[in-house]
């Protein structure tokens, strides 16, 4: 049972590892593992989503960052096609052969590693077995796409241990990208959108990475918020993605959709003069309330989305804060995907002085972020603490990050 903070317990800061100790990290515990050295050690960020939450299942657009946080992989191929995988934060080997690997026959993280190679396979890519040790820094269930990280890591492994080229540019990243999503949605059993993939394999450091879910295209934007830093809180509610809750609203869109005649609901945002009446003339066509909110924020999230990439160009981050703001509660009464401990992180951070405050990622828990005055993180944090303390909840960890590069 995890024991609840007072008021006077300090903010636990989560640091991100550099590149040498993540590879010393994997290394070590592969050669604990498995006989002899590994052939090379890779690495992905974990991410945050500024804004464009739940969009890229609806063909919208997001707006998120690489983590400096990473997931680490000292990977070897082996001769057979047998896969042997050991993390850090797990017991035991686990084990598999890609012959078998398929929807629904295999479970355990593991499945997230072995999708990739099955994903591969599946693309016309000669993949034999391997094994891998796994060490990371990004919270785990924290909503930071450690999943993403995870599978990322390998991908941009095999693909330089087999040279397949993919990883020499963002075209190639883009098929890898591909390759992740189908791991994690048919094997692991996630029905997740791309967005969490694009960002861990194709960001740039020092950029926000601009995404089209339309077509896969992306720009780089410069994310240097003057005066400003990102908070991130994990909230430590406990958070699932694979509960039902998180496909229920990736269907009810689809449905919503198909109902409007369009293949996306980002179709139906472009077809409109603007967001207003595109989302007027969808309730108007739908008869169910559920469907008609869950359409509500998507549409308008993409909207959101679009207006804060023009303020971060502009550099009004105050503008920027009040879409962040905008954003949370159309997550909270539009989509439903907010917990108490992401309301109370995000109200929070608001009265302690932060620009704009959201629940980032698939919501049920995980993670909130703040852009707050540059050098007030701690005291943030602080305040956070004390409202968690106040109400018996889970003690809450903290981080912050600049925009980082993609996996390496």
């Amino acid at each position: 049972m995890t024991t609840p903070p007072t008021a006077a317990t300090p903010p636990s800061w989560l640091p991100a590892w550099t590149l040498e100790q993540g590879r010393e990290l994997v290394t070590t515990l592969f050669g604990a593992t498995f006989d002899g050295a590994p052939a090379g050690t890779f690495s992905a960020p974990g991410r945050v989503n500024l804004i464009g939450e739940h969009t890229d299942y609806n063909g919208g657009l997001a707006l998120p960052i690489a983590l400096e946080h990473r997931t680490h992989v000292a990977l070897r191929l082996r001769e057979d096609s047998r896969v042997r995988l050991v993390s850090a934060q797990g017991d035991g080997v686990w084990e598999a052969d890609l012959e078998a690997v398929a929807p629904g026959a295999v479970t355990g993280w593991g499945a997230y590693l072995a999708g990739v190679a099955w994903a591969l396979r599946q693309a016309g890519h000669d993949v034999p077995g391997f094994e891998a040790a796994v060490d990371s820094c990004v919270p785990f269930g924290a909503g930071l796409s450690s999943s993403a990280a995870l599978e990322a890591s390998l991908a941009i492994g095999l693909d330089a241990l087999l040279d397949l080229g993919l990883g020499a540019d963002d075209a190639g990243r883009s098929a890898l990208a591909a390759v992740c999503v189908r791991a994690e949605n048919e094997i692991a059993g996630a029905a997740t959108g791309g967005m969490d993939q694009a960002a861990s394999l194709r960001a740039r450091d020092g950029y926000a990475l601009a995404l089209d879910c339309l077509d896969g295209s992306v720009s780089h934007e410069p994310f240097v918020p003057a005066g400003c830093e990102l908070l991130v809180i994990d909230t430590r509610a406990p958070h699932s993605l694979n509960d039902g809750q998180y496909a229920s609203r990736r269907a009810t869109c689809d449905a919503a959709a198909a109902a409007l005649g369009v293949p996306t609901l980002r179709h139906w945002l472009d077809a409109a003069p603007d967001a207003a009446s595109a989302v007027a003339d969808a309730q108007a066509r739908l008869d169910d309330d559920v469907a008609r909110r869950r359409v509500r924020h998507v549409l308008t999230e993409i909207d959101r989305t679009r207006l804060a990439h023009e303020a971060m160009r502009a550099g009004d981050w105050s503008a920027f804060g009040t879409l962040m703001d905008a954003s949370h509660e159309s997550l909270r009464v539009d989509y439903e995907v907010t917990v108490p401990e992401l309301d109370v992180a995000v109200g929070v951070a608001r009265e302690a002085g932060a620009l704009g405050a959201r629940m980032t990622g698939g919501g049920f828990g995980g993670s909130a972020i703040a852009l707050v005055p540059g050098g007030t993180s701690d005291a943030v944090a602080a305040a956070v603490v004390a409202a968690y303390a106040e109400r018996g909840f889970a003690a809450p960890a903290f981080l912050t990050s600049r925009a980082a590069g993609p996996a390496a």
